[in-house]
Protein backbone atom coordinates (compact mmCIF):
# COMPACT_ATOMS: atom_id res chain seq x y z
CA UNK A 1 0.00 0.00 0.00
CA UNK A 2 2.76 2.25 0.68
CA UNK A 3 4.44 1.93 -2.14
CA UNK A 4 1.13 2.03 -4.33
CA UNK A 5 0.13 5.49 -2.39
CA UNK A 6 4.08 6.97 -3.19
CA UNK A 7 3.14 6.31 -7.18
CA UNK A 8 -0.13 8.50 -6.23
CA UNK A 9 1.71 12.47 -6.32
CA UNK A 10 4.20 11.16 -9.13
CA UNK A 11 1.17 10.37 -11.28
CA UNK A 12 -1.00 13.64 -10.25
CA UNK A 13 2.46 15.94 -11.08
CA UNK A 14 2.51 14.67 -14.49
CA UNK A 15 -1.29 14.31 -15.05
CA UNK A 16 -1.00 18.11 -14.00
CA UNK A 17 1.78 18.74 -16.25
CA UNK A 18 -0.13 17.64 -18.94
CA UNK A 19 -2.86 19.48 -18.36
CA UNK A 20 -0.77 22.82 -18.18
CA UNK A 21 0.55 22.19 -21.32
CA UNK A 22 -3.01 21.88 -22.83
CA UNK A 23 -4.35 24.84 -21.26
CA UNK A 24 -1.01 26.51 -22.52
CA UNK A 25 -1.41 25.50 -25.91
CA UNK A 26 -5.48 26.22 -25.91
CA UNK A 27 -4.45 29.46 -24.70
CA UNK A 28 -2.29 30.77 -27.77
CA UNK A 29 -4.24 32.96 -30.22
CA UNK A 30 -4.27 31.61 -33.75
CA UNK A 31 -1.80 32.92 -35.73
CA UNK A 32 -3.50 35.46 -38.46
CA UNK A 33 -2.86 34.24 -41.80
CA UNK A 34 -1.18 36.94 -44.05
CA UNK A 35 -3.32 37.98 -46.95
CA UNK A 36 -1.97 38.65 -50.17
CA UNK A 37 -1.03 42.27 -49.92
CA UNK A 38 1.12 41.39 -46.97
CA UNK A 39 3.42 38.51 -48.54
CA UNK A 40 7.23 39.50 -48.45
CA UNK A 41 8.90 38.76 -51.72
CA UNK A 42 10.99 36.05 -49.71
CA UNK A 43 7.61 34.46 -49.17
CA UNK A 44 6.62 35.28 -52.90
CA UNK A 45 9.59 33.68 -54.74
CA UNK A 46 10.19 31.01 -52.17
CA UNK A 47 6.62 29.80 -52.88
CA UNK A 48 4.74 28.67 -56.16
CA UNK A 49 3.00 32.22 -56.95
CA UNK A 50 6.50 33.47 -58.29
CA UNK A 51 6.84 30.61 -61.02
CA UNK A 52 3.21 30.91 -61.87
CA UNK A 53 3.15 35.03 -62.24
CA UNK A 54 6.78 35.13 -64.20
CA UNK A 55 5.11 32.40 -66.48
CA UNK A 56 2.16 34.24 -67.52
CA UNK A 57 3.71 37.31 -67.54
CA UNK A 58 6.28 35.39 -70.09
CA UNK A 59 3.67 33.79 -72.18
CA UNK A 60 2.00 36.94 -72.71
CA UNK A 61 5.39 38.89 -73.83
CA UNK A 62 5.88 36.07 -76.28
CA UNK A 63 1.99 34.94 -77.40
CA UNK A 64 0.41 38.81 -77.35
CA UNK A 65 3.08 41.14 -77.28
CA UNK A 66 4.98 40.03 -79.99
CA UNK A 67 2.72 39.45 -82.54
CA UNK A 68 1.40 42.81 -81.87
CA UNK A 69 5.08 44.50 -82.58
CA UNK A 70 5.21 42.76 -85.82
CA UNK A 71 2.09 44.15 -86.45
CA UNK A 72 3.42 48.24 -85.79
CA UNK A 73 1.34 48.33 -82.46
CA UNK A 74 4.16 49.12 -79.53
CA UNK A 75 3.10 47.91 -75.98
CA UNK A 76 6.18 45.95 -75.26
CA UNK A 77 7.56 49.02 -72.45
CA UNK A 78 4.63 47.58 -70.08
CA UNK A 79 5.46 44.02 -70.19
CA UNK A 80 9.17 44.62 -70.02
CA UNK A 81 8.72 46.63 -67.31
CA UNK A 82 6.46 44.40 -65.54
CA UNK A 83 8.96 41.36 -65.99
CA UNK A 84 12.52 43.60 -65.25
CA UNK A 85 10.58 44.19 -61.69
CA UNK A 86 10.29 40.78 -61.65
CA UNK A 87 13.60 39.99 -62.29
CA UNK A 88 14.91 42.64 -59.53
CA UNK A 89 12.79 41.27 -56.85
CA UNK A 90 13.85 37.56 -57.59
CA UNK A 91 17.47 38.02 -57.83
CA UNK A 92 17.02 40.35 -54.59
CA UNK A 93 15.54 37.15 -52.41
CA UNK A 94 16.53 33.97 -54.40
CA UNK A 95 18.98 31.87 -52.26
CA UNK A 96 22.99 32.13 -53.27
CA UNK A 97 26.23 34.06 -52.73
CA UNK A 98 25.45 37.45 -52.37
CA UNK A 99 27.95 37.76 -55.60
CA UNK A 100 25.77 35.97 -57.54
CA UNK A 101 22.78 38.21 -56.34
CA UNK A 102 24.45 41.52 -57.00
CA UNK A 103 25.58 40.53 -60.68
CA UNK A 104 22.19 39.59 -61.70
CA UNK A 105 20.73 43.17 -60.02
CA UNK A 106 23.05 44.94 -61.93
CA UNK A 107 22.96 43.23 -65.00
CA UNK A 108 19.14 43.75 -65.25
CA UNK A 109 19.44 47.45 -64.26
CA UNK A 110 21.82 48.12 -66.63
CA UNK A 111 19.97 45.88 -69.81
CA UNK A 112 17.11 48.46 -68.87
CA UNK A 113 19.02 51.18 -69.06
CA UNK A 114 20.48 50.34 -72.33
CA UNK A 115 17.50 49.34 -74.16
CA UNK A 116 15.58 52.54 -72.96
CA UNK A 117 18.46 54.67 -74.34
CA UNK A 118 18.10 52.50 -77.64
CA UNK A 119 14.79 54.20 -77.67
CA UNK A 120 15.68 57.45 -76.90
CA UNK A 121 18.81 57.48 -79.37
CA UNK A 122 18.68 54.67 -81.67
CA UNK A 123 22.34 53.77 -82.89
CA UNK A 124 23.67 50.97 -83.88
CA UNK A 125 26.25 50.49 -81.18
CA UNK A 126 23.38 50.97 -78.47
CA UNK A 127 21.16 47.94 -80.07
CA UNK A 128 24.13 45.39 -80.16
CA UNK A 129 24.70 46.11 -76.22
CA UNK A 130 21.18 45.91 -75.78
CA UNK A 131 21.13 42.66 -77.75
CA UNK A 132 23.95 41.35 -75.85
CA UNK A 133 22.45 42.34 -72.38
CA UNK A 134 19.60 40.98 -73.44
CA UNK A 135 20.89 37.55 -73.86
CA UNK A 136 23.03 37.04 -71.03
CA UNK A 137 20.51 38.62 -68.53
CA UNK A 138 18.19 36.26 -69.79
CA UNK A 139 20.52 32.99 -69.30
CA UNK A 140 21.11 34.10 -65.68
CA UNK A 141 17.12 34.21 -65.45
CA UNK A 142 16.81 30.67 -66.16
CA UNK A 143 19.36 29.97 -63.66
CA UNK A 144 17.23 31.99 -61.05
CA UNK A 145 13.89 30.05 -62.31
CA UNK A 146 15.40 26.87 -62.39
CA UNK A 147 16.99 27.75 -58.74
CA UNK A 148 13.45 28.23 -57.37
CA UNK A 149 12.04 25.14 -59.42
CA UNK A 150 14.59 22.96 -57.77
CA UNK A 151 14.17 23.97 -53.80
CA UNK A 152 13.89 21.32 -51.62
CA UNK A 153 10.10 20.52 -51.58
CA UNK A 154 7.43 18.43 -52.79
CA UNK A 155 6.65 18.86 -56.57
CA UNK A 156 3.72 21.14 -57.73
CA UNK A 157 1.54 21.93 -60.71
CA UNK A 158 4.22 25.52 -60.30
CA UNK A 159 7.52 23.52 -60.79
CA UNK A 160 6.25 22.85 -63.82
CA UNK A 161 4.92 26.09 -64.96
CA UNK A 162 8.51 27.30 -63.93
CA UNK A 163 9.85 24.42 -66.30
CA UNK A 164 7.98 25.72 -68.99
CA UNK A 165 9.15 29.26 -67.90
CA UNK A 166 12.69 28.78 -68.67
CA UNK A 167 12.44 27.12 -71.71
CA UNK A 168 10.60 30.31 -73.17
CA UNK A 169 13.25 32.30 -71.38
CA UNK A 170 15.81 29.89 -73.40
CA UNK A 171 14.19 30.62 -76.99
CA UNK A 172 13.96 33.81 -75.51
CA UNK A 173 17.62 34.26 -75.24
CA UNK A 174 18.64 32.75 -78.48
CA UNK A 175 16.60 35.62 -80.55
CA UNK A 176 18.31 38.08 -78.85
CA UNK A 177 21.47 36.70 -79.61
CA UNK A 178 20.03 35.70 -83.36
CA UNK A 179 19.01 39.44 -83.31
CA UNK A 180 22.48 40.34 -82.51
CA UNK A 181 23.97 38.78 -85.66
CA UNK A 182 21.75 40.40 -87.78
CA UNK A 183 22.66 43.83 -86.50
CA UNK A 184 26.02 43.23 -86.42
CA UNK A 185 25.65 41.09 -89.87
CA UNK A 186 22.93 42.06 -91.65
CA UNK A 187 22.06 39.25 -94.24
CA UNK A 188 23.01 36.71 -91.69
CA UNK A 189 19.34 35.61 -91.93
CA UNK A 190 16.86 35.70 -95.06
CA UNK A 191 13.29 36.91 -94.19
CA UNK A 192 10.13 36.09 -96.52
CA UNK A 193 9.24 39.95 -95.93
CA UNK A 194 11.96 42.07 -94.48
CA UNK A 195 11.55 44.11 -91.19
CA UNK A 196 10.93 47.77 -91.27
CA UNK A 197 12.41 48.30 -87.64
CA UNK A 198 13.70 46.99 -84.87
CA UNK A 199 10.15 45.94 -83.54
CA UNK A 200 10.01 43.78 -86.36
CA UNK A 201 13.01 42.49 -86.09
CA UNK A 202 12.71 41.15 -82.84
CA UNK A 203 9.22 39.68 -83.46
CA UNK A 204 10.52 37.48 -86.84
CA UNK A 205 13.84 36.51 -84.73
CA UNK A 206 11.88 35.63 -81.96
CA UNK A 207 9.13 33.47 -83.94
CA UNK A 208 12.50 31.76 -85.91
CA UNK A 209 13.95 31.44 -82.41
CA UNK A 210 10.85 29.11 -81.06
CA UNK A 211 10.74 27.10 -84.82
CA UNK A 212 13.96 26.44 -83.87
CA UNK A 213 13.89 25.45 -80.48
CA UNK A 214 10.79 23.10 -81.19
CA UNK A 215 12.26 21.87 -84.53
CA UNK A 216 9.13 22.91 -86.59
CA UNK A 217 10.57 24.72 -89.55
CA UNK A 218 10.14 28.42 -90.49
CA UNK A 219 10.11 30.58 -93.52
CA UNK A 220 13.18 32.46 -92.31
CA UNK A 221 16.69 31.13 -93.21
CA UNK A 222 19.72 31.26 -91.39
CA UNK A 223 22.63 32.12 -93.80
CA UNK A 224 25.55 33.54 -92.04
CA UNK A 225 28.33 30.44 -90.64
CA UNK A 226 27.55 31.47 -87.11
CA UNK A 227 23.47 31.78 -87.60
CA UNK A 228 23.36 28.33 -88.88
CA UNK A 229 25.58 27.25 -85.92
CA UNK A 230 23.41 29.13 -83.38
CA UNK A 231 20.05 27.41 -85.25
CA UNK A 232 21.33 24.04 -85.14
CA UNK A 233 22.33 24.62 -80.79
CA UNK A 234 18.87 25.56 -80.31
CA UNK A 235 17.38 22.89 -82.32
CA UNK A 236 19.58 20.53 -80.08
CA UNK A 237 18.78 22.13 -76.93
CA UNK A 238 15.55 22.44 -77.59
CA UNK A 239 15.52 18.38 -77.80
CA UNK A 240 17.58 17.76 -75.14
CA UNK A 241 16.10 20.44 -72.23
CA UNK A 242 12.62 19.09 -71.75
CA UNK A 243 14.06 15.69 -71.80
CA UNK A 244 15.99 16.48 -68.88
CA UNK A 245 13.63 19.00 -67.09
CA UNK A 246 11.29 16.23 -67.18
CA UNK A 247 13.84 13.84 -65.84
CA UNK A 248 14.98 15.47 -62.72
CA UNK A 249 10.87 16.41 -61.79
CA UNK A 250 10.35 13.20 -61.92
CA UNK A 251 13.35 12.03 -59.97
CA UNK A 252 12.37 14.71 -57.03
CA UNK A 253 8.56 12.91 -57.35
CA UNK A 254 9.78 9.49 -56.54
CA UNK A 255 12.69 10.67 -53.72
CA UNK A 256 9.64 12.73 -51.93
CA UNK A 257 7.31 9.78 -52.15
CA UNK A 258 7.14 7.91 -48.59
CA UNK A 259 8.78 4.86 -48.35
CA UNK A 260 6.24 1.99 -48.34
Amino acid sequence: MNNESAGFPEERNGLSNRTAEARTVASEPNRPQRSFLQLEMSDFWSGDLGLTLVTISVTILIFVVTPLRDAGISMRIFMDLAVVVLMIYGASVIKGGSFFKVSLIVAVSTTAVVLAAGRVHPTLFLHLCGSVLVTITLLLYIRVVLVVMFRAGPVTWSRIQGGVCAYLLLGMAWASAFQFLEQFHPGSLHFASPPADLDQLSAKVTYFSFAMLTTVGSDITPVHPFARSLATAEAITGQLFPAILIGALVAMAMQARPKS
